[in-house]
């Protein structure tokens, strides 16, 4: 189950990249129908078996602070990726939350290394 969270993980933040990069340099490609459709696949995916890994070690978010900084950031990697892909209004906003989603990012895998909410 952690092997496949793991990987999911790697394809989730390795597609949000490809598509940031695709919004700068090709955004026609943002509009192909599986480009729309895999992240959403890949990312219910990786909910579901973090959702059976902290079910099987019997962890919860409200318990292990770590964790539940994890699913903060999480929605907030959700949130802005949002709006750097689709609802930002100006470029500058789209690059801005990118960025901003990219950190949130590192952010998610530091906590889940360390087990710490602040990782530093």
């Amino acid at each position: 189950m952690r092997y496949l969270h793991v990987g999911c993980a790697i394809v989730s933040g390795s597609l949000f990249m490809l598509r940031g990069g695709w919004m700068f340099f090709s955004p026609a490609l943002l509009r192909r129908r599986w480009v729309r459709l895999l992240p959403h696949l890949i990312d219910t995916m990786l909910l579901a078996s973090a959702v059976g890994l902290a079910a099987m070690r019997g962890m919860s978010p409200f318990v292990q602070p770590w964790l539940g900084a994890k699913v903060a950031a999480v929605l907030l990697y959700i949130a802005l990726g949002d709006v750097a892909l689709q609802r930002g209004r100006t470029f500058r906003t789209r690059v801005s939350a990118f960025f901003a989603a990219l950190a949130t990012f590192i952010y998610i895998i530091a906590v889940a290394l360390t087990k710490q909410v602040l990782p530093i």
